[in-house]
């Protein structure tokens, strides 16, 4: 193939089309438990919004609830993914790796937001969240009945690998992803460029700009006790007596199980069979959906 800015706008196009449908076309996972925050700024601040107290009955003037001003703070971070592509490749029409290479780099583009979510949320024992305590803690502070303060938790201790429940039906999540700059397939593909000048090698990549914190620890809970319907009780009701300030349940709904692989049979025997205990009814059957997470492994 000549080099010429033609044929070298052709392939950029093609390079373009396939990042763009195989970034598409990326299952990923981290939806499930993350909400996207668009970011304008270097970094985002984000108030303590489990301050809320809900919806009362209006008698008198208004009661402004105003958000705390105690923030949690996550940092924008930059990342990318470079791969060169040699001149003699091109002359000689050896682009057929080429295409497999620039799809793969999308897919990593597209799942990287699993790679952020994922580990931070496994280590979320061991990691601050907006409360000053670990995401997941014996020891959050919380509320009562009456209102009064109470330590509350969402984390059972224990020596056998970790699963975990969430709600995702709130319009904050566990998590969150916030996105700074979308990752984008960017190129130095001029003959002018330091690059072919120098090494005679045309260089294509994605950059983009983000970062994974805590959003609400009350929505997630994590159990490294055994995998038994007496655990998954005890973990269901931890999370759907957790109260407000005024003393009002936040109304939790335990939605997904989320599991590594070594807990699937585990998790399906809890969730979907009918019978177990020798006959008995499974009273649990249907209460979650069973996420499998290969990187909770």
């Amino acid at each position: 193939m000549d080099i010429n800015g033609s044929n070298l706008k052709s392939i950029f196009t093609a390079t373009l089309t396939t990042f763009n449908k195989q970034f598409e076309a990326t299952p990923t996972d981290y939806q499930k438990i993350a909400m996207t925050v668009k970011s304008t700024t270097a970094a985002n601040e984000y108030p303590r919004l489990d301050d809320l107290p809900g919806i009362r009955e209006w008698l008198g003037d208004r009661a402004v609830n105003s958000l705390s001003a105690s923030t949690y703070t996550i940092k924008n971070r930059k990342f990318e993914n470079t791969i060169g592509l040699s001149r003699d490749n091109i002359e000689d029409d050896q682009l057929g790796f080429f295409s497999t290479a620039v799809a793969q780099l999308a897919q990593d583009a597209a799942s990287f937001p699993d790679q952020l979510i994922f580990p931070l949320f496994k280590n979320g024992d061991k990691t601050l969240c907006y409360d000053g305590q670990s995401f997941f803690d014996t020891d959050h502070p919380g509320y009562g009945e009456n209102g009064q303060e109470a330590s509350v938790s969402n984390f059972a201790a224990g020596s056998q690998p970790s699963w975990y429940l969430i709600d995702d039906t709130k319009v904050i999540k566990p998590m969150i992803y916030q996105e700074r700059k979308p990752f984008k397939l960017v190129s130095k593909d001029s003959e002018e460029d330091d690059n072919v000048f120098m090494k005679s090698e045309y260089l294509y990549g994605v950059d983009g700009r983000c970062n994974a914190g805590f959003g609400l620890w009350q929505l997630a809970y994590k159990s490294n006790e055994a995998l038994t319907p007496e655990a998954y009780a005890k973990a269901r009701t931890a999370m759907t007596t957790i109260r407000k300030r005024n003393g009002q349940v936040i109304n939790i709904r335990p939605t997904k199980l989320l599991v590594p692989p070594q807990l699937e049979g585990a998790a399906r025997k809890l969730l979907n069979a009918e019978l177990i205990d020798s006959g008995n009814s499974n009273i649990w059957r249907g209460s979650a959906e069973i996420v499998v997470i290969p990187l909770l492994g």
